[in-house]
């Protein structure tokens, strides 16, 4: 190693030091606190105010004070009922909106995978040109996308349904989930694949059992994007899925409750909740992998 480099490297871990002892003293620990308990009031608020119910006091008193033990009757699990069967039926939505995400998060990331393996370790004629072409679709917003690809769903007579989801989903995730794990891909080390090709491995075996297991805090990292990105999505369900039972998810039926439902608001909070709560879930199961999958993306331009 020579001394120029070494000299790059000490100044990269200087500076981490540096970054760390900032993020690590008691001020920027005090704030931290500060601004996690800022930003989970609101969550605690919907989540008191999703067991009330008592109408009268919901609209004429704060969250707050039914945390008083002489208020404690007012708590229940009648909004969840109501909201989960009868007419809103939320259970179908939610059901629908996991039909819907978990194949819009699985079907991306497994090409995505593939089509960075091609571009980080396979040669073949114009792969930079075809890489730089395939990153430059992250700029083409959905709005432009959705008459056209609505009026080929249709001639394919597969509108209003979860197929259209599906490859809508993908259509547009995966650039971003290309130049993501393509990035985390380039930096395995490449005497790691070369040693793999002197032992007789093939592409196939060197991307199952070498490059599969090393990628896991990248895919992580996506699948975390893409599981709030397809979850809490509402264009694309409103413009595809007809707005229908059958295929709606449940952020469509929350817009319709908030649209038309005006007499039955104190059951917003329940519904709200019960769409929140599973990518909070999502993402801490998977943080652990978060940072370092993100890290791991943005230092390779």
């Amino acid at each position: 190693m020579s001394e120029k480099k070494k000299a790059r490297i000490s100044r990269r871990e200087k500076a981490l030091i540096r970054t760390k002892n900032k993020l690590s003293s008691p001020w920027a620990t005090a704030i931290s606190i500060i601004i996690a308990v800022l930003w989970t009031i609101p969550t605690v608020g919907l989540l008191v105010t999703s067991f009330r119910q008592n109408r009268l006091a919901i609209s004429t008193s704060g969250w707050w004070t039914s945390l008083l033990p002489k208020n404690w009757s007012d708590f229940g699990l009648a909004n969840y009922k109501t909201v989960l069967g009868g007419t809103y039926n939320l259970g179908a939505y939610l059901t629908n909106s996991f039909v819907i995400t978990i194949p819009g998060v699985l079907i991306p990331i497994s090409l995505a995978l593939l089509a960075a393996y091609a571009f980080a370790w396979c040669d073949f004629p114009g792969k930079n040109i075809l890489f730089i072409a395939v990153f430059s679709l992250q700029v083409v917003p959905v709005q432009v996308a959705m008459i056209p690809l609505l009026t080929q769903y249709v001639n394919w007579g597969i509108n209003n349904t979860f197929w259209v989801i599906w490859l809508t989903h993908t259509i547009f995730g995966l650039p971003l989930a290309i130049f993501m794990l393509h990035n985390f891909m380039c930096d395995i080390p490449r005497e790691l694949i070369e040693a793999a090709r002197v032992d007789g491995a093939g592409d196939v075996q060197i991307f199952l059992k070498v490059v599969l297991p090393l990628m896991v805090p990248a895919t992580a990292s996506f699948a975390i994007f893409q599981f709030l990105w397809v979850w809490n999505d509402l264009l694309v369900a409103l413009a595809f899925t007809g707005n229908t039972a059958s295929t709606a998810p449940l952020t469509a039926r929350l817009s319709d409750m908030v649209g038309s439902r005006g007499s039955a608001w104190y059951l917003l909070a329940p519904g709200a909740f019960i769409a929140m709560i599973v990518p909070v879930l999502v993402f801490l199961f998977l943080q652990r992998y978060f940072v370092r999958g993100m890290l791991a993306g943005a230092v390779k331009g």
